[in-house]
């Protein structure tokens, strides 16, 4: 049996996707949560720490959209609909719950990050010119799904993690309603970076410039190129046991960039810079332990 070719994404069906989104996954009210922790003392000594991580993230949405804003100064339509009405409600939603839960247990409130770094202001300055315009759109989209892969993957080992603590109220009304909206903004991402090299058909020059700048300006998950949050985030990955092969989580979360942006040349399964990215968390937070997250007892 022949295989089944891939309908050819269009601008349509990736606004068709957005607007199911919406409709079945509205933001989580903090009203449906049960903050029943059966103890509080062993959730916050094992995962505390990835519960105020990914808060922070979460809560970092914010930063985010404005970063849009400033690469993007003619923002697609599609995009503003998917940040606007889908994605940025959902996504404070799930920085609020999980901030007031880390709480709960005796974290520190979240701190998340909400200026926006020179570099993305600089990116904007050169938005003027659409060539380059397009090139930061493609480099949001890969950003994207790399951050909405992590999540999905760090979200469901937590599920198995406080399943076997017994803490089924967060493991039902916490976690489980958010990890089923994070694959919809990952198919968002792949759709329009698919969308952009296949059917747009950016120039040779075009990915040539976004393979150059993702190679020197690729990040972690809500490490933000900052040490403490690099730190902080070889813990998160040594939590969830990623650290025992690297190399299979760099797979999972750069399959996508490798064939995209780089059609995986000479049969690439992911981009080198992921797994260096990885390392350099792990190695440091090895060497230096937690750089910022801290508890309130």
């Amino acid at each position: 049996m022949g295989c089944v070719a891939r309908q050819e994404i269009t601008p349509t069906k990736i606004r068709d996707h957005v607007s199911r989104l919406g409709e079945l996954y509205p933001p989580i009210p903090l009203s449906s949560i049960d903050r029943t922790v059966q103890n509080p003392d062993l959730v916050r000594d094992r995962y505390g720490h990835l519960l105020t991580y990914l808060a922070r993230v979460e809560l970092e949405v914010d930063r985010n959209v404005l970063e849009l804003l400033t690469v993007l100064p003619d923002v697609e339509e599609n995009d503003r609909f998917f940040y606007e009405d889908v994605w940025q409600p959902q996504e404070i939603q799930h920085g609020i719950i999980l901030d007031q839960l880390g709480q709960d247990i005796g974290m520190l409130p979240s701190e998340p990050m909400l200026e926006v770094n020179w570099k993305y202001k600089l990116l904007g300055a050169l938005g003027r010119f659409r060539g380059i315009q397009d090139v930061s759109r493609l480099l949001y989209y890969l950003t994207g799904a790399s951050t909405e892969r992590q999540a999905v993957l760090a979200y469901n080992t937590f599920t198995d993690g406080l399943a076997e603590l017994g803490e089924q109220a967060m493991v039902e009304t916490v976690i489980t309603p958010i990890k089923r909206q994070e694959p919809g903004h990952f198919a968002f991402y792949r759709m329009s970076a698919e969308y952009m090299v296949n059917t747009y058909k950016m120039k040779p020059w075009q990915l040539w410039l976004t393979r150059m700048l993702r190679k020197v300006s690729y990040n972690l998950v809500g490490t933000n190129g900052l040490p403490r949050f690099k730190q902080d985030m070889g813990s998160v990955i040594a939590t969830l046991g990623v650290d025992a092969d690297l190399e299979k989580y760099a797979k999972e979360i750069g399959r996508l960039e490798a064939r995209v942006l780089w059609a995986n040349r000479n049969g690439m399964e992911f981009p080198p810079y992921f797994l260096t990215a990885l390392r350099e968390s792990v190695e440091m937070y090895r060497e230096y332990g937690l750089g910022h997250v801290r508890t309130a007892v």
